[in-house]
């Protein structure tokens, strides 16, 4: 049998920690950025875990995470 191929665009986006989980990072932080409070900027730092109802599609694109 033939490989599986991941979705590239899906493997530079997500990454599969060693519990399993998948993070990624936020959105709504790369332009238009004057008019965003700081507040709200620095709440979108960093990364957050994949909600459960995405997983199943996320795990999908990544047969071998």
């Amino acid at each position: 049998m033939p490989k599986m191929k991941t979705k590239k665009g899906a493997a530079k986006r997500f990454k599969v920690r060693g519990s399993g989980s998948i993070k990624r990072s936020q959105a709504f932080k790369r332009h238009i950025l004057t008019k965003k409070s700081p507040d709200r900027k620095r709440r979108l730092r960093g990364m957050v875990e994949v909600h459960p109802s995405d997983m199943g599609l996320v795990k999908q694109m990544l047969p071998y995470a």
